[in-house]
C-alpha cells in the first residue's frame, strides 16, 4: 500500500543530541527557537505538549507554537507570551455512528494529503521568518523540514484499524522514519500504559521511550475534602463530544451529589451554567485549576484518549472510561486498562450511572514519575555537526 507523502530525503548532516536536562548549557540555547506543533484532534495532543514547552522554556529555549483550532487555542491560553502561527486545518470529524468512522476517514485521505502539502509550505515560511532551529511535531505530518532536525511525538507506533492494522502501522512507521527522533510518551516493557500501540520488538526507527507526558506535575496536592463526587472530563472531535455531553447530562440530571462537568470546549467564557444546582458546568480549565479539581474529585468519567490516561495516571485518579465509538485506539486502551485491573469502561450507547459501582473492583492508577520529575532526557539540543 503506497502513499505519496510530502517528504523528501533527510539531510544526513543533521543530528539530534538528547542530553540530560540538568546538563543543558543554557548560555547559547536562548537564541534557539523550537517550533512545537500538535495535531488538532481533540485536546490531547496539545495538552501533552504543555510539559514539552515548559521544559524548553525552563532551559532557555524559545518555543514557537503552531497549529489550528481548539488545540492551538488551548496552547495560546496556557502560553500567552509565546508567538504562534496558524497552520492549515485537517478538519477531522467523526461520524455519528462509530461503525462508519473508518470509511469516513478513508474518504478524507486525498483531502488530508493536499492539506499536508500546504502545511509543509507554511512551516517553511515560519522557519524562514522566525529563524527556527528545530522542530517538534505531535502527529502533524507536514511539520517537518529537510533543513532542520525534526522530532516526532506519538504513542501509536502501531496504528490499530482492524483488518488493516498491518498496513496502517507500516504507513505510520514510514512517516516516523523521516524524522531523526521519535519520542514515545510511554515506558518500554511490561509497565507501559499504551500496550501494543507503543511497543515494538524489532524496528529500525529511532525511538526514544521518554515516559508518560503529563501537563500535571507529580506532586501531592493537599485537599482537605473531596468537593465533587464526579468529574466529567470531555474532549475529542465532533459530533461525538456533543453526543456524549448530552447523554451524560441526561444521566446526571437527578444525581444528588456535586458534579463538576468540564465540556472540553475552548471559548472566551470559562464557566457556563446547568439546570441542576448540583452540576457545575465549565467549558474548560487550564493546567493548575484542572489538576486541583481532579484532586478534589472522587471519580473521573473520561474518554480513554491516551493523553487523558497519562494525566489521570499522574493524579492517581479513580477513572471510568467511555471510549469514542469507532475509534479503535480508545477502545483498545479501555480494554487494556480494564484487563490490568486499573479502570472499568462502558460503550457509549450502553452507559448508565449505576455502572460507576464497578469502580469498587478496580485498583485505579498508581503513579510513576513523569518526564519532568524523572529528569529523563526530554529537552533537545539541536546542533549542526
Amino acid at each position: 500500500m503506497e502513499m505519496n507523502l510530502p517528504f523528501g530525503p533527510i539531510n544526513k548532516g543533521w543530528k539530534i543530541l538528547i542530553i540530560n536536562s540538568a546538563k543543558i548549557d543554557t548560555k547559547n540555547s536562548g537564541s534557539k527557537k523550537i517550533l512545537v506543533a500538535p495535531l488538532n484532534w481533540g485536546l490531547g495532543h496539545a495538552t501533552r505538549c504543555v510539559p514539552v514547552v515548559n521544559t524548553l522554556i525552563d532551559h532557555g529555549f524559545k518555543p514557537v507554537l503552531a497549529g489550528d483550532g481548539e488545540s492551538l487555542a488551548l496552547l495560546k491560553k496556557e502560553f500567552p507570551q509565546l508567538k504562534n502561527y496558524q497552520l492549515p486545518a485537517y478538519n477531522i470529524q467523526y461520524s455519528k455512528k462509530g461503525k462508519y468512522l473508518k470509511f469516513k476517514l478513508l474518504l478524507s485521505l486525498p483531502r488530508i494529503q493536499k492539506i499536508i502539502k500546504k502545511e509543509k509550505l507554511e512551516v517553511e515560511k515560519i522557519i524562514d521568518k522566525e529563524q527556527i532551529s528545530g522542530i517538534i511535531s505531535d502527529n502533524r505530518f507536514g511539520v517537518f523540514s529537510e533543513k532542520l532536525p525534526s522530532v516526532y511525538i506519538t504513542h501509536q507506533v502501531n496504528v490499530l484499524s482492524g483488518l488493516t492494522s498491518f498496513f496502517t502501522s507500516k504507513i505510520h512507521q514510514r512517516i516516523i522514519s523521516k524524522y531523526q527522533e521519535c519520542w514515545v510518551p510511554d515506558f518500554k516493557g511490561d509497565n507501559n500504559l499504551a500496550g501494543n500501540l507503543s511497543q515494538v520488538d524489532h524496528t529500525r526507527l529511532n525511538l526514544k521511550y521518554i515516559g508518560p507526558l503529563s501537563r500535571f506535575e507529580n506532586k501531592k496536592i493537599s485537599v482537605k475534602e473531596k468537593k465533587y463526587q464526579i468529574m466529567v472530563l470531555l474532549s475529542g472531535p465532533e459530533p461525538q463530544r456533543t453526543l456524549l455531553e448530552k447523554q451524560l447530562l441526561t444521566e446526571l440530571k437527578d444525581f444528588p451529589k456535586k458534579v463538576l462537568f468540564i465540556r472540553g470546549v475552548i471559548s472566551d467564557k470559562e464557566k457556563t451554567y446547568s439546570k441542576n444546582k448540583n452540576i457545575i458546568t465549565v467549558n474548560y480549565l487550564l493546567q493548575k485549576d484542572l489538576q486541583k479539581s481532579i484532586a478534589e474529585s472522587e471519580i473521573i468519567i473520561s474518554r480513554s484518549g491516551y493523553s487523558s490516561i497519562m494525566d489521570l495516571e499522574v493524579m492517581q485518579a479513580k477513572a471510568f472510561f467511555i471510549p469514542t465509538p469507532g475509534q479503535q485506539e480508545q477502545e483498545y486502551l479501555a480494554t487494556y486498562l480494564e484487563k490490568k485491573g486499573i479502570a472499568p469502561y462502558s460503550n457509549q450507547d450502553k452507559f448508565k450511572i449505576n455502572d460507576l459501582k464497578k469502580l469498587l473492583n478496580y485498583k485505579g492508577f498508581k503513579t510513576k514519575k513523569t518526564v519532568r520529575e524523572h529528569n529523563i532526557p526530554l529537552t533537545v539540543f539541536l546542533k549542526l555537526v
